[in-house]
């Protein structure tokens, strides 16, 4: 029964992990590092993703063969999806070729990642939806899971991996009644039945933020269960081949009483939050249509502001000297075409002599006063440019 409970009272010391093993660590810590939303589905094995593209969730899911990394992982996807990437056949294994050419310098962490950027800049299709959950039972792999001996939890008194540079052979799993038949290996059943009722899982880091940036700790998971242990082989065998009294047993835990108590806390909490934010709706609407008062009022000062500025540049451009100098030599050219008239009246006899020259007189002097004042503001704007600043 040493798959039930990892550690019975009696073990020894653990052996130290050989060279297959420690890449096998290594590249977890990779795929923790790469990804702080990773869930840990079972130790050294088995682990999920959850990840949001189109309004719709997907979970990759990674799964470690007991040879991994020499090894190829298991990587698939749920609700099946139709992609490049998928086996079109069934919707949820990945195809792609950074897995199928996966080896021992390869780096799990950065390949899950070049995964979900491919599913970011090509969104998968969703095909038909199955039941709600996570499917766990559609991805049972082909070796037995209880027989990883990668840690002190997957540890038993009566499995010691031999020492040495190579890889540690599998030893073969204790034969159980009504499991072994099911599925041909030594496989607990009732937690699937259990969990795939729950939400996914929280990552199970001390302290990690999920999608939406809450931070949830979840509880502490003992090494051993203290209440197994006062079983006798009888309610142990009772308990493996009934799953209705192994679900009974894991209700009963307190963690799972604090994971739900939690959640209820966080519902009342949200739906106490929604309460308040509908009381503050009235509040929010009059400080809108305050503001859209305000709006208005800054619309209006703008256009009666930009309506001004352009009066003030139209009469700056009217009085500057540029213009008044343009002025100033049109006006002194009319002044000299109406004497060279007067002269030419006089000449042809049109007008006598005293009325020649009052006119002719005037008209000329009032040409070269012009002339002289347009010479003046040439000469000013030479000095100080077409607009002087007044001091």
């Amino acid at each position: 029964m040493n798959w039930l409970f990892p550690l019975s009272k009696g073990s020894g010391p653990l052996p130290p992990l050989n060279s297959l093993q420690q890449q096998r660590q290594r590249q977890i810590e990779s795929l923790k590092a790469a990804h702080p939303s990773l869930a840990e589905i079972q130790k050294d094995v088995e682990y999920r993703i959850p990840f949001t593209v189109n309004n719709s969730t997907i979970s990759v899911n990674v799964l470690l063969p007991p040879q991994f990394p020499q090894e190829k992982p298991v990587v698939s996807v749920y609700p099946p999806v139709g992609h490049h990437l998928v086996d079109s056949n069934n919707g949820t294994m990945i195809t792609s070729p950074l897995i199928t050419n996966f080896g021992m310098h390869s780096d799990l962490g950065k390949v899950i990642q070049s995964l979900l950027d491919e599913f970011w800049k090509s969104p998968p299709a969703l095909m038909s939806s199955g039941p709600g959950g996570f499917p766990y039972n559609m991805y049972k792999p082909p070796y037995p899971t209880q027989a990883f001996h990668y840690g002190s939890r997957h540890m038993g008194p009566s499995h010691t991996p031999p020492a040495g540079p190579g890889p540690a052979p599998s030893p073969a799993p204790m034969p159980h009644p009504g499991v072994e038949n099911a599925h041909g290996h030594p496989r607990a059943p009732a937690p699937y039945g259990l969990i795939s009722d729950l939400p996914l899982p929280v990552p199970t880091g001390d302290s990690q933020a999920g999608l939406n940036g809450h931070m949830y700790k979840m509880p502490e998971i003992p090494e051993s269960f203290p209440e197994l242990c006062d079983m006798n082989l009888m309610q142990l065998s009772n308990m493996s081949e009934n799953e209705d009294v192994l679900l009974e047993f894991f209700v009963s835990l307190p963690q799972l009483k604090q994971i739900t108590n939690d959640k209820e806390e966080l519902v009342t909490s949200i739906v106490d939050m929604a309460k308040k934010n509908l009381q503050m709706e009235p509040q929010l609407e009059g400080k809108r249509q305050e503001m859209l008062y305000k709006y208005e009022q800054l619309t209006q000062m703008k256009s009666a502001f930009e309506t001004r500025m352009q009066r003030q540049h139209d009469l700056s451009e009217s009085c500057s000297l540029s213009t008044l100098q343009a002025r100033l030599k049109v006006a002194a050219h009319q002044a000299e075409e109406e004497s060279e008239e007067t002269a030419e009246n006089f000449l042809e006899g049109r007008t006598d002599i005293d009325e020649f020259l009052t006119s002719f007189m005037e008209k000329r002097t009032l040409c070269h006063s012009r002339r002289a004042k347009e010479e003046k503001l040439q000469q000013s704007i030479n000095t100080h440019g077409p607009f002087p600043t007044s001091h």
